[in-house]
């Protein structure tokens, strides 16, 4: 029995439907094969997709000091349905990942829209904002849809759905990692992505989560302090 492939009502251009629709089925395909755990799987797509998405509606409807940015929403949501093709936590020795380029090239979208696209997803992530500062606020400037995107991947990460994917991608290592990584992991990056939010609608959806990630820490900290100390060890003997 053929499954039904699902494409997210977004308002893209009418020119663009066909393309999306292909797109997404292909990036379904991919997030879903097997070599990406849950944290990191088509429904995190469809979640950036939806945060997207309020996003750019809220940003429109209120936007904030400055000058008023020109958002496109063909790139805001084929950058966010693409944005996690080419992460290196799933890249494997001797598999080639297509990079956004060529699948979008491959599916019939036209060369300036792909080169556009290459560029926004490869600076999204955290960690290459943090080692290349200076190129992903270049990249910021020339094209803001990258703010919108950056901000929905990230409302993704805290939160009580930030909690879960914390956790299960803990649980995918290997070797597995405990708990209390996990805990750990919140003030390495996740506390900190409110103050990496770009958009005034990311700013205010992002602080409503981090208290819930801030509540979540301190309640498994009670939780974790146990009511006894251990004995010294003794060495192994062989």
């Amino acid at each position: 029995m053929a499954t039904t492939i699902r494409t997210p009502r977004l308002p893209v251009s009418p020119e663009f439907e066909t393309l999306f629709s292909k797109v997404n089925e292909y990036v379904r395909d991919f997030m879903d094969s097997g070599d990406h755990d849950n944290s990191h799987d088509y429904d995190h797509i469809v979640r950036v997709l939806s945060n997207a998405n309020m996003i750019l509606q809220q940003e429109r409807q209120h936007p904030g000091p400055g000058p008023v940015r020109a958002y496109d929403n063909d790139t805001v949501f084929f950058a966010a349905l693409l944005h996690d093709m080419e992460d290196y936590k799933y890249t494997h020795p001797g598999k080639q990942h297509e990079c956004v380029y060529d699948i979008l090239l491959s599916h019939g979208a036209p060369i300036e829209f792909a080169e556009k696209l290459q560029v926004i997803c490869r600076d999204v992530g955290f960690s290459v904002e943090r080692s290349q500062p200076a190129r992903v606020y270049a990249t910021l400037r020339r094209r803001p849809e990258l703010a919108i995107v950056q901000d929905a991947d990230r409302l993704d990460a805290i939160g009580a759905i930030g909690v879960a994917r914390c956790f299960a991608f803990g649980g995918a290592r290997r070797p597995p990692r405990p708990l209390s990584d996990g805990i750990n992991h919140f003030a390495e990056k996740l506390l900190k992505l409110e103050g990496l939010m770009k958009t005034c609608a990311g700013k205010r959806m992002a602080k409503k989560r981090t208290e819930f990630l801030m509540h979540f820490a301190n309640q498994f900290e009670k939780e974790a302090m146990l009511s006894f100390g251990f004995d010294e060890g003794h060495p192994d003997l062989d």
